[in-house]
């Protein structure tokens, strides 16, 4: 049996898992939403996600060690047995042990046209270096930050009196457009290399 579920995981309103969601309630993608988790008990997201009866996993993270916080995690998702990780505004970097578990099935959304502006306040960056066009990447998570293979782009041209917040604003309405086609992307590509998802094992 194919395995299209995924995971989502989300600190804030999770505008890009609603986006997911839609796309799967119109019948563009053809996956199945197994959980979504979050490190904020308040996410707007996860009260969303409970709303439409997806099972929504809060897991602490504030005093935890990053690596004992997604020892947990992974606990948390293996018996959801997800295809795919998705990242949604979840404003933690993984752990390599956690990486290693998922490798090749972490997708990140990240507000700028990669390798350019990694990292926090992308949009803002893109305004102080003064480019012209800047975008949106969905890409594979690696063991860096906004480092590993990417999926897809969507350019977005910087207007004359832009400011952080109108530029994000039309940044966001892009991602919304190509998050859920990356994520077909990678559920085709699992499902014609005939890859069979299993739960990540226990961990050394």
């Amino acid at each position: 049996m194919e395995n299209r579920k995924l995971a989502v995981l989300l600190s804030g309103r999770g505008s890009n898992f609603l986006a997911i969601h839609e796309a799967i309630r119109r019948g563009d993608l053809r996956a199945e939403i197994c959980c979504v988790l979050s490190n904020v008990a308040e996410a707007a997201g996860l009260a969303r996600a409970r709303e439409f009866g997806y099972p929504g996993l809060f897991l602490p993270s504030k005093g935890v060690e990053r690596a004992e916080f997604d020892r947990r995690m992974l606990a948390a998702l293996r018996p959801m047995d997800p295809a795919l990780i998705c990242l949604a505004g979840f404003m933690r970097v993984l752990s390599p042990e956690f990486v290693a578990a998922y490798r090749g099935r972490i997708l990140n959304i990240h507000p700028a046209l990669l390798p350019s502006f990694p990292g926090l306040h992308a949009q803002r960056q893109a305004l102080e270096y003064g480019v012209r066009i800047t975008g949106c990447t969905v890409h594979l998570v690696d063991e860096g930050v906004d480092t590993g293979p990417i999926l897809l782009q969507r350019a977005v041209e910087v207007q004359e009196g832009d400011s952080e917040e109108t530029l994000s604003a039309r940044i966001l309405k892009q991602e919304h457009d190509i998050y859920w086609r990356a994520i077909a992307i990678m559920l085709e590509r699992r499902g014609n290399t005939g890859l069979q998802t299993s739960s990540p094992g226990p961990q050394n």
